[in-house]
């Protein structure tokens, strides 16, 4: 018995092993595929060991190194301070939809579930963005448009649902405000939930050009993800221009796939960190918040 037991586990370790493996090959094929040059792509292909390494990629994405500082500063403050207050609106909104004795309950929910269906569309976003809440050239504009989120608004509810409501009631019998309950009770209790969220509303406002591309016109206030878009699309812009040879020469010798390759190398470089520090809440906050109450 102890035989088939340590066979089976060892089977078991045995697929994981190989999953993984096959889970990291296409990053590591990224990874030779960026120090790989343009010519040796067009002949052999991409490989995670390159014939001849080359840091061509690199350079041509670091051309104006001071901008691509720049905005990894801007990105990591965007991702910093809205995953931030994302995470506090979305909870506290969470935990009030989770009160049974709310008042208008349906009408909220309902409310919140109309603006995961529908949109007024891009004009009037933009007029609302620019006009009402004034949110043109100003980092604030980076954040407040992808502050709330309906499905994070429900899966907090949820999970809030699923905590013992006697919890609640003890706590008003002693006195406990709403709010100290929320901080002091109902937050410290749904980690794996605040985990998931975290996860995601990072990875959303680090990956984010959209509200860049509309509401950013200053170049200080550019985040990464519009920078590079952009240097990407002038290396492509100038290689299939008709120019003088010696520009041709010099966009020949930048790898087009290459510098793709190293985008995505720069810009999940640094969130791919969360990952570690948030795995062991994710499974059990997204399974949890997403099935009770």
């Amino acid at each position: 018995m102890s035989r088939k037991f340590t066979i089976g586990k060892f089977l078991v370790y045995l697929f994981v092993g190989a999953f993984s493996l096959a889970c990291l090959y296409p990053f590591l094929m990224v990874i030779g595929g960026s120090l790989t040059t343009q010519a040796e792509v067009t002949k052999y292909g991409f490989s995670i060991i390159p014939k001849n390494p080359t840091l061509a990629a690199y350079k041509a994405l670091f051309i104006n190194r001071s901008a691509i500082i720049s905005g990894y500063k801007v990105t990591l403050f965007v991702t910093a301070v809205g995953t931030i207050l994302s995470l506090l609106v979305n909870s506290m909104m969470g935990y009030v939809l989770s009160r049974k004795r709310l008042r208008f309950k349906r009408f909220i929910n309902l409310y919140v579930l109309v603006t995961m269906l529908f949109n007024g569309g891009m004009v009037p976003w933009y007029m609302i963005c620019t006009r009402y809440l004034h949110l043109k050239n100003n980092i604030f504009a980076l954040i407040v448009p992808s502050l709330v989120s309906a499905w994070y608004i429900f899966l907090m509810r949820n999970y809030f649902a699923g905590i013992p409501e006697e919890m609640h009631e003890s706590a008003i019998m002693d006195g406990a405000s709403e709010i100290t309950i929320f901080t002091r009770i109902y937050l410290k209790l749904s980690k794996p939930v605040l985990a998931t969220v975290t996860l995601f509303t990072a990875l959303g406002y680090w990956n984010d050009w959209w509200l860049g591309l509309m509401l950013i016109e200053k170049e200080a206030l550019r985040p990464l993800q519009l920078l590079l878009r952009s240097i990407i699309s002038n290396i492509q812009f100038l290689q299939t221009m008709q120019s003088s040879p010696q520009i041709q020469q010099l966009m020949a010798s930048i790898p087009g796939d290459g510098v793709k390759m190293a985008l995505v190398i720069i810009t999940t470089g640094p969130i791919i960190l969360l990952y570690p520090l948030l795995q062991r809440y994710f499974i059990k906050g997204i399974m949890v918040g997403a099935v009770k109450g």
